[in-house]
């Protein structure tokens, strides 16, 4: 059986990007570098405790659940208390500037894949390459493009959570009841309008899932990117881990765990909240387009 050198073609392909195409990377890690710490400047500008008290607002603000709150400071509180406050917002930055670019890739990718069954067709082995390789085999490009640091990191993390986002969008927006559809364009408007008023609010429980999925992917990526050089709480944990520190290593765990709850019930409580008044409200507005 002769053998194909996938590997070695691969690595020559990087290779050429690198050398013809480099000065495109280094500013794409420019702009993502400049995005994070502007992210985490915004967030280290408040007292720990300030910050505490914004973010068990946002919690009741979006599940209008005590629980949850009280849940929200005290936890928070437990990180600040494990002096891992800093290494939370590092790790909080990476994850918000990761989870937009995946969501702003993969919701109109999955929009197009809902709309066009070719796309859908070439679409559908992408991701499913995408969600079985192996995570660590993210970070070799990322390496090889942008050196050790944050910006691999977030870009290993961008990739790897791309693909619930394309699939939760697009299976939303199938779901979408084929009669209500037809009987907003009864009403006259655009393709792009009965999409943007019918179709999307209807899909908005779907696609808030992938929004969820996505968030856990990228925290669950965080601390995987530890291993490159990424600060934060991945950090925290690898190095833990390397030092056999057991301690270390369960507080940035635990702390990554706290994250994860709080972004996992607050994304999750949106989804549940907007969808039944963005769908009366969709209808009122196409009801009056169609007057019009």
């Amino acid at each position: 059986m002769p053998r194909f050198p996938v590997g070695a073609a691969i690595e020559s392909g990087l290779q050429w990007l690198v050398d013809n195409v480099g000065g495109f990377f280094d500013a794409v890690a420019a702009v993502l570098l400049f995005a994070v710490n502007t992210v985490y400047t915004a967030l280290a500008s408040l007292l720990p405790f300030a910050l505490i008290a914004v973010l068990a607002v946002v919690a009741f603000a979006a599940a209008r659940s005590i629980g949850l709150t009280v849940f929200t400071v005290l936890a928070f509180l437990l990180v600040d208390g494990m002096g891992l406050w800093t290494e939370t917002l590092e790790t909080l930055a990476v994850v918000i500037i990761a989870a937009l670019l995946s969501i702003a890739t993969g919701v109109p990718i999955g929009i197009l894949a809902a709309n066009s069954p070719r796309v859908s067709f070439y679409v559908r082995p992408v991701l499913d390459f995408m969600q079985t390789l192996p995570v660590f085999v993210y970070l070799v490009p990322s390496v090889f493009f942008f050196g050790i640091g944050v910006v691999p990191g977030i870009v290993a993390t961008t990739v790897f959570a791309i693909p619930p986002a394309v699939r939760l969008t697009e299976l939303g927006i199938r779901q979408v009841d084929a009669e209500i559809v037809e009987a907003a364009r009864a009403f006259g408007p655009r393709r792009g309008q009965v999409l943007r008023e019918v179709q999307l609010p209807l899909a908005l429980p779907s696609i808030m899932t992938g929004v969820n999925q996505v968030i856990m992917l990228a925290l669950s990526m965080v601390v995987v990117a530890g291993m490159v050089g990424a600060e934060g709480l991945g950090g925290v944990v690898v190095s833990g881990v390397t030092r056999f520190d057991i301690g270390v290593a369960f507080e940035g765990g635990l702390a990554v765990v706290v994250l994860a709850i709080f972004l996992d019930r607050v994304t999750g409580a949106l989804g549940r909240s907007r969808a039944p008044g963005r769908r009366a409200a969709s209808g009122a507005r196409l009801q009056k387009g169609g007057r019009r």
